[in-house]
């Protein structure tokens, strides 16, 4: 219990020797040492505000609000493109449905599929991801490439017959126009499996879609025809549904109507695929050794020059009978309390930091990045303390090698 007293009463003389300091203008040391873990702190709450945003599978949001429909064994980096795994069915019928909701702009099924694609005098043969899709009457992109060259809707359909007539039609990337040498009003063959037919080129899209390690040729073409050439018409079956929407209540509806799904926002899609990788994990992690660092750089040398400037009132402190323990620890506990205060205004300003970030990209991207969690507060708060306690092992050092005599006798 003696023990336990002593604690609490170094402790309380600890603060109540920061608090004198904060109040007068003798000592600049602690009112830096504040400063420098308070924007240390600042600077990983935003960050980790951010990474916790790319994380968070719905933390990018967006005001126009597009929704794309998968199975519900698929994961969030196969959104985007999603080639031999599980498929949804009576894609046609759903789309017509959804497609009556006023509130929506279009949707359409999209499958996706890997072809061997050859030019007329098969001179030359290329793999083309492919898909399939039902072309709005407004044009708009998918996985890239502009729709507007292809006969809006999906004749070959025919109701579910599949033996209305073929368009015939397909649009190519860039990069798919140059792999295989082709360019408008060209004919090719695409090859999948033992199935076979001939398209026409009717437009040449610029722009490619990217893989990180250089530009994918893509293709698109009409739903049912890809259908037919991968034995996908019984069933109606497609990897995907794109839903073009600017009212997030029409998701409800989305989940409703297809109750084995998952229902992902487009705008999200590349971060949620990122949030699978490291870089979430990586930001935060950053942002953590980079506060550590400058915090301790900060408070160490700023406490230090403290301990040395105090040395007399230290002195007196082991003239009254406290011991060099004792003394240690009430500098010690005087290096965690001003790092924690520095902490706790740092999480103020992190917070305001994490709001304008999403200011400015709601501003300049249409989308908020970054997400605040109650538990960064504890967080925050928790490394400004670490960052105390390690500081505190040079003035603790500085207060040991102390000799009282020596500091007693300064002017």
């Amino acid at each position: 219990m003696g023990r336990r007293h002593r604690l609490v009463g170094i402790v309380g003389l600890a603060a109540r020797r920061v608090l004198g300091r904060l109040r007068t203008t003798s000592s600049k040391q602690v009112l830096l040492s504040v400063l420098g873990v308070a924007l240390a702190v600042t600077l990983m709450t935003t960050v980790s505000g951010i990474a916790l945003g790319l994380g968070a599978e719905n933390a990018i949001q967006s005001d126009g609000v597009d929704y794309w429909v998968v199975p519900e064994a698929s994961t969030a980096s196969s959104v985007a493109v999603s080639v031999g795994g599980p498929q949804l069915g009576e894609t046609h019928s759903i789309t017509e449905r959804l497609s009556t909701d006023e509130r929506i702009d279009y949707a359409t099924p999209v499958q996706t599929q890997l072809l061997t694609v050859s030019t007329a005098n098969e001179s030359t043969s290329e793999y083309v991801l492919a898909a399939g899709i039902i072309p709005p009457a407004d044009p708009t992109s998918v996985v890239g490439v502009s729709t507007s060259a292809l006969t809006p809707g999906d004749p070959h359909y025919a109701n579910g017959t599949y033996d209305g007539p073929r368009t015939g039609e397909i649009v190519l990337n860039s990069a798919a126009a140059e792999l295989l040498g082709v360019s408008e009003g060209d004919d090719v063959t695409a090859t999948v499996g033992s199935s076979r037919a001939t398209f026409t080129v009717v437009d040449v899209h610029d722009g490619d879609l990217s893989s990180g390690v250089g530009p994918v040729p893509v293709a698109l073409v009409h739903l049912s025809e890809l259908q037919t050439m991968t034995g996908s018409t019984q069933g109606d079956l497609a990897d995907q549904l794109l839903v073009s929407t600017n009212s997030p209540g029409v998701k409800s509806d989305i989940e409703a109507l297809y109750p084995r799904t998952t229902v992902v926002t487009q705008t999200g899609l590349s971060v949620r695929g990122a949030s699978t990788s490291s870089l979430p994990l990586a930001m935060a992690a950053i942002s953590l050794v980079v506060a550590v660092l400058v915090g301790v750089l900060f408070v160490a040398t700023m406490m230090g020059l403290e301990v040395t400037a105090d040395r007399k009132n230290l002195a007196v402190l082991a003239a009254m009978g406290y011991s060099t323990g004792s003394r240690t620890l009430l500098v010690v506990s005087e290096t965690v309390l001003v790092a924690t205060v520095g902490g706790v205004v740092g999480v103020v300003f992190g917070i305001g930091g994490i709001s304008l970030t999403n200011a400015i990209t709601q501003e300049l991207l249409g989308v908020r990045v970054a997400l605040f969690d109650p538990i960064l507060v504890a967080y925050s708060v928790g490394v400004a303390a670490l960052i105390g306690l390690v500081s505190s092992v040079y003035p603790a050092w500085l207060t040991w090698r102390t000799p009282t005599l020596e500091a007693m006798s300064r002017d």
